[in-house]
């Protein structure tokens, strides 16, 4: 196994395998409807796949490989989309929405490099969301607000949850501390991302990292981010603590989205300004896409965290390798 894998002591799951699977439904049935009233959002059907070579697929870090494959009818070759964070920006404009409307969907994809462990797997499932905002809303306040208008719907998700399934004791708080990934690093400047986030869960619970994308003071950035979606002065990642795994857990990575000076300047520090070649780019280079903000929220994830399951195969079914597979068998794991 590429990445180690975690067998919670003591853990079994409080769900059998058919109450997991009704549990899932009933939470995305309730999450989404509450994160729609939440932040005004329409939902809309999304692409699984994209043509190769539009500009319109999600690079992450721009090392992953994209899933393509050829089409008998159509001369260029497809791609599996890695996120919606272009196209949604893309749709709004099309389908004419204005200030303080959004739309959501399901987002699915697959991250071929993607290390598989408790908490990644190499099929991707989210709610993927996009909303148009004014100029002036281009600040850390608006930002924050939304994240604490998300944050609720989560909470509010867990207690109908909770009703249900009473024996599902995770305490999900509403209070959101938020930090810049500076802060954090300057409070603990020997760790890792990965341990500053655990520090920082553990003592507040609920997290809004913000600034993700952009080199620190030790010459790295807290984690790696795209130059073309996310305003990286403006973003971050939600978490929770997850009392399973003992680890901060992240279930949400959103923010205000670029404008024309910041595309051009994270492009620049990247050394990709050839993507401006693209019909998205030049969209937001000549002011004719919508200023926006918007994210995705794992649903596994959320699943996961409010279930409380130790594996995220618990909540989605996925191939793994085959002796994470026996591991969690022989310690009571059950994989869907």
């Amino acid at each position: 196994m590429s990445r180690s894998l975690t067998i919670p002591e003591g853990y079994s799951s409080k769900l059998t395998l058919r109450e997991t699977q009704h549990a899932i439904k009933y939470i995305k049935d309730v999450f989404q409807q509450a994160l729609s009233f939440a932040l005004t959002l329409d939902r809309v059907t999304a692409p699984l796949i994209v043509r190769k070579g539009s500009g319109i697929n999600d690079d992450l870090n721009g090392v992953e490989r994209k899933v393509d494959f050829s089409i008998k009818e159509i001369e260029n070759d497809a791609e599996v989309v890695q996120s919606l964070a272009k196209w949604k920006r893309m749709a709004l404009y099309r389908y004419g929405y204005n200030a303080g409307e959004g739309i959501y969907t399901d987002m699915n994809a697959i991250r071929r490099d993607d290390d598989a462990d408790n908490v990644h797997s190499i099929f991707v499932d989210q709610w993927d969301w996009e909303k148009v905002i004014n100029r002036e809303d281009r600040n850390v306040e608006f930002l924050k607000e939304t994240v604490r208008f998300i944050v609720k719907a989560i909470v509010y998700t867990k207690r109908k949850v909770s009703l249900r399934y009473p024996q599902l004791a995770l305490h999900v708080s509403d209070d959101v501390h938020f930090i810049t990934s500076q802060e954090l690093e300057d409070m603990y400047p020997d760790k890792t991302s990965k341990e500053r986030e655990n520090l920082i869960c553990e003592k507040y619970k609920t997290v809004f990292i913000m600034q993700i994308g952009g080199k620190l003071k030790s010459g790295k950035p807290h984690d790696g981010r795209a130059p073309d979606y996310d305003d990286w002065s403006l973003n971050g990642d939600l978490f929770f603590w997850n009392d399973v795994l003992k680890c901060g857990f992240e279930v949400s990575s959103m923010g205000i989205r670029v404008d024309e000076r910041s595309l051009e300047a994270q492009l620049k520090e990247c050394g990709a300004e050839d993507r401006m070649q693209y019909e998205y780019h030049k969209g937001i280079a000549e002011g004719k896409l919508p200023l926006t903000i918007g994210g995705g929220i794992g649903q596994s994830r959320l699943c996961m965290l409010l279930l409380e399951k130790a594996h995220i195969g618990e909540v989605q079914v996925s191939v793994w390798p085959e002796d994470m597979e026996k591991k969690c068998k022989e310690n009571g794991i059950m994989l869907l």
